[in-house]
């Protein structure tokens, strides 16, 4: 398998004969805007200087024809701004292709995906979906600490012919990822985890402390981080966490820069 770090929590995935876009998030580089920019201010980040920074704050590494070309699914693990890009209409995904096959976590998303012209939509379950020769299955999630900010879920990749793949999704440490390391035992688990936060809600995704955690719980398996410097809610960057993992004395994993390409 190949995982390419496109931007955030975009990653690109050649696994078992089939390119999968997982999260396609492609706003230019600002473009979402700020916290301080969303209608009604539903959302407070704790350092409230943060709310005032516009987002993604980096370009994506190639243009998006790039990017899209050669796709054979989407996977969208939930429907959030820094996921899939979002119009003022409720619509999502104007960057991506339709007619290509995508992949939602629950018949609420895919009924939004539906309004946006998605043609061919499929539904995660517990039960594996094929993808060619990979199976896709719906792995659980908890986005936040406090009060989960939506539903979110994880995403298990297996093929007779490649490793098996975690992609953990937004979820911070729980039991149900315990459960998922030890019913998948997978050889890749790839950890959103820049600590994001949110007032109400705590820390959405995985910090430091839960990367030491999926590493405890899955000794043998190649970390990937991920969901990196992008976002304004961010507690973590690729810098601190490279200091704060080697203070828990974890040495062994990957934590690709945009655009870098990670082969297994």
């Amino acid at each position: 398998m190949k995982i390419k770090q496109i931007r955030n929590a975009t990653i690109r995935i050649e696994y078992a004969g089939k390119t999968f876009l997982v999260d396609p998030w492609l706003e230019k580089k600002h473009g979402l805007g700020s916290f301080e920019d969303i209608p009604g201010r539903p959302f407070h980040v704790p350092d409230p200087v943060k709310e005032h920074l516009p987002m993604p704050f980096c370009d994506l590494p190639e243009p998006t024809e790039a990017i899209l070309r050669g796709i054979d699914y989407y996977i969208l693990t939930h429907i959030h701004p820094d996921h899939i890009d979002m119009a003022i209409d409720g619509t999502v995904g104007a960057p991506l292709d339709t007619s290509v096959p995508i992949i939602a976590q629950n018949e609420a998303d895919a009924d939004v995906l539906k309004k946006s012209g998605f043609q061919h939509i499929e539904i995660l379950s517990e039960n594996p979906l094929r993808c060619g020769e990979a199976s896709i299955t719906k792995a659980p999630a908890r986005h936040g600490t406090v009060v989960p900010c939506g539903d979110a879920c994880g995403v298990i990749f297996e093929s007779g012919r490649e490793k098996t793949l975690y992609v953990a999704g937004d979820t911070i440490w729980y039991d149900g990822v315990q459960n998922t390391i030890q019913k998948y035992t997978p050889d890749v688990v790839v950890m959103n985890a820049c600590a994001a936060e949110l007032v109400g809600n705590g820390r959405l995704i995985m910090n430091d402390e839960d990367v030491a955690c999926v590493a405890d719980a899955a000794p043998n398996a190649q970390l990937v981080v991920s969901h990196m410097d992008n976002v304004a809610h961010a507690s973590i960057t690729r810098h601190s966490m490279r200091g704060l993992l080697a203070q828990r004395g974890i040495k062994e994993y990957f934590m690709p820069e945009d655009g870098e390409t990670l082969a297994f």
